[in-house]
């Protein structure tokens, strides 16, 4: 049986579907280079702090509002979105929020090491799949016949090592605020057991 869900949740689901949107235009300058943006850091939060399942779902959201038109993507939104080459990490976002959620439930420590290893799995499924998916695209849609390691090297020395950073961001943040999640939730449940 699927269990309900709660007004809280139904909140917290917005407010991160808003916070990954909203993370697509905080763009941190890097001197000498372009910006990366805090994007990531929202999913993973999303993750560690509503769970897998709540967590891959505010992130879904967030991407079918930007496939049906929103402009909430970092360059625009609307269904051809689906052509772009960047189209992959998209949908590796969805799926990092589900495996850093489920990795952090199993480890069920509010420990900076545990955080960071579900952090790091979210890391690794966006680059996984949206990897592929780019290769993919470039070389069969867009025809512009690229090698794969040209694609994985296009991730440095920006991209990647940004988002190593906000895995370890994510991480501490974590420590602090999933007891305080855990603790706002748990008041739900008990005002939803006396009524």
């Amino acid at each position: 049986m699927r269990r309900k869900f709660t007004t809280k949740e139904l909140v917290m689901c917005g407010l991160f579907t808003a916070l990954v949107a909203c993370g697509a235009f905080i763009q941190v300058p890097v001197p000498g280079m372009d910006y990366f943006t805090l994007q990531f850091l929202f999913v993973l939060m999303a993750g560690l702090l509503l769970g897998s399942r709540d967590g891959a779902i505010s992130v879904g959201v967030y991407v079918l509002l930007g496939l049906v038109g929103l402009p909430i993507f970092a360059a625009g939104g609307g269904i051809t979105y689906i052509f772009r080459p960047s189209f992959g990490y998209l949908l590796g976002f969805v799926v990092a929020a589900f495996v850093t959620g489920k990795l952090a439930e199993i480890f069920k420590k509010n420990k900076f090491l545990w955080y960071l290893l579900a952090a790091f799995g979210g890391f690794a499924v966006t680059y996984g799949i949206g990897l592929v998916y780019k290769y993919l695209m470039l070389n069969f849609y867009v025809g512009d016949k690229t090698a794969f390691v040209l694609v994985i090297m296009d991730c440095f020395p920006l991209d990647m090592p940004g988002d190593v950073v906000l895995c370890v961001l994510s991480s501490l943040l974590a420590v602090r605020l999933v007891p305080v999640m855990k603790k706002l939730m748990a008041d739900e449940n008990v005002r939803m057991t006396k009524i």
